[in-house]
């Protein structure tokens, strides 16, 4: 009997032991448990700390009410300005309402992850290039509105939505690289004129000094020197007065005076010789022909034997027999143009002798 009634005392406590270890719930201090009584959803949410339900008909849910992190995938768009990029953000959430969390939607984390990255690809699709880049505080706000609208009814807040990177392609990289050495490029060449300017005057006002006291000039030629000489240099650099030069230059003119008759006394020599060097080189052969007139002339002056008489019979008309052509020392000149052969002169007959009676 007594052992009967020790089996059934143990066998009460083993299963209230089970009971306990079935109904017991312990909800941490970041979550909130939703009760739900044979699936009904029951009014009071079980806040953290030790709670009880009932095994088989109640069921208790622990919805996380920390803020999540979560990442949204990157995503490829067209901008407003037809722009291929590719743009990934980040979100954070929490959730606000436990209950409406369990039972407005299946997985609250799923479907903020889809309505972060459906409302991604919009701002892409609204937005410039520009403002994907410099202006994304705005584009944050905007993203932030589209993400937390549909999300109140799902017991989740929205607390930032932050875009992470923009990737662009490498065309379009190297297009904005360009653009941006010319401004930069184009600002340096303003501040340098600029500076020009500046140094210009301040040197127009320091010119306007030295030339009042002209020491100082020289002086600051010292100073000059002294500064190069500084440095260990095999080279010494020296500038040269501009003074000096004029004092040159004013020196060389007289002598530019005096020999300015001479030349005008020389030109006429010069142009006496100038024709016979402009003379053109004569034709091909031309050296080789002789020079009838020049011949003629020479036959001319030279004396000729008298010829012994022959009856008039036999006498024949003087012919004019041309002698072989010597070429002369005056044929190699050159000459414009070969002058039209002359006429050899007949030889004159000889004296006829007087009859005797």
């Amino acid at each position: 009997m007594v052992q009967d009634l020790v089996i059934a005392v143990v066998a009460a406590a083993s299963v209230g032991t089970l009971y306990l270890a079935a109904a017991a719930k312990v909800v941490k201090q970041y979550e909130r448990g939703v009760v739900l009584r044979l699936g009904r959803l029951r009014d009071d949410v079980r806040g953290p700390g030790f709670t009880m339900v009932i095994p088989g008909i109640e069921r208790l849910r622990k919805v996380n009410m920390q803020i999540v992190t979560m990442p949204v995938p990157a995503q490829d768009g067209i901008t407003r300005d037809n722009v291929t990029v590719r743009v990934d953000a980040v979100i954070y959430f929490k959730v606000v309402d436990a209950a409406s969390a369990v039972i407005q939607v299946e997985d609250y984390r799923f479907a903020v992850s889809q309505m972060a990255q459906t409302s991604l690809r919009s701002i892409i699709g609204k937005s410039d290039l520009d403002d994907l880049l410099s202006n994304r505080e705005k584009l944050n706000q905007g993203l932030e509105l589209m993400i937390d609208s549909p999300a109140v009814g799902w017991g989740v807040q929205i607390d930032r939505v932050e875009i992470k990177d923009v990737s662009l392609p490498e065309t379009m990289k190297r297009s904005m690289a360009r653009q941006a050495e010319a401004d930069r490029e184009r600002r340096a060449r303003v501040i340098n004129a600029d500076a020009e300017l500046q140094a210009s005057k301040k040197l127009a006002e320091a010119a306007g000094e030295m030339s009042a006291q002209p020491a100082a000039l020289q002086l600051r030629l010292l100073q000059t020197v002294v500064a190069v000489a500084a440095e260990k240099n095999s080279t010494l650099v020296l500038p040269f007065p501009v003074e000096l030069l004029r004092f040159l230059e004013r020196a060389q003119q007289p002598g530019q005076q005096q020999l300015a008759p001479a030349q005008q006394q020389s030109a006429p020599g010069q142009q006496q010789l100038a024709p016979r060097q402009q003379q053109p080189p004569p034709p091909q052969g031309a050296a080789a022909q002789p020079q009838p007139q020049r011949q003629s002339q020479r036959h001319a002056q030279a004396p000729r034997p008298a010829l012994p008489q022959r009856p008039a019979q036999a006498r024949r008309p003087a012919q004019a027999q041309p002698r072989p052509q010597q070429p002369s020392a005056a044929a190699s000149a050159p000459m414009s143009a070969p002058p039209p052969p002359a006429a050899v002169p007949a030889r004159p007959s000889p004296p006829k002798p007087l009859a005797k009676h």
